[in-house]
């Protein structure tokens, strides 16, 4: 007689995972709807992120902001992430007097923070996921102009983010 209870053990996990899927393709269907209702153009990167391409025209300039398509919990908060890459760690000469500007920096933001993750300096807000389109847009809007002003300052006219 095979044993009952690693079957039901498997019954569950499998029950659990199908769960945090369903939950997954909501979260994402959330950010769809208010990107949409902000008539915000997109692509879906391959991780399952929301990626936008803001346009400066007047500077002649473009922005990549990034909406994460997944959330995480803590402490009871959904979190999302709002995030646009401003420089190269090696491309852009990020030594450690710049990392200690940008944690000076972070200190003075009122919302989001600066982050390095593999070789690209990030601006980074997390934010419970619960914004309204308006709110999240004018995230996205923080977001990306703060990651392009240190583009520039780090970079000069180079414009690869």
């Amino acid at each position: 007689m095979k044993p009952v209870l690693p079957v039901l053990s498997v019954l569950f996990l499998s029950a659990a995972l199908a769960v945090a899927a369903t939950d997954a393709r909501a979260s994402d269907a959330s950010v769809k709807s208010r990107l949409d209702a902000r008539g915000m153009k997109y692509e879906i990167d391959g991780d399952g992120d929301y990626k936008v391409t803001y346009n400066y025209a007047k500077e002649g300039r473009t922005q990549l902001v990034f909406v994460s398509g997944g959330t995480e919990e803590v402490g009871g908060f959904r979190i999302r992430e709002v995030f646009s890459p401003a420089g190269r760690v090696e491309k852009d000469d990020i030594d450690g007097a710049k990392a200690l500007e940008l944690l000076a920096e972070s200190r003075k933001n009122k919302l989001g923070s600066w982050e390095i993750a593999g070789d690209v300096l990030y601006f980074v807000a997390k934010l419970p996921d619960d914004l309204d389109a308006k709110e999240l847009e004018s995230v996205m809007d923080i977001v990306a102009e703060t990651a392009d002003n240190m583009e520039l300052e780090i970079s000069g006219d180079r414009d690869d983010l």
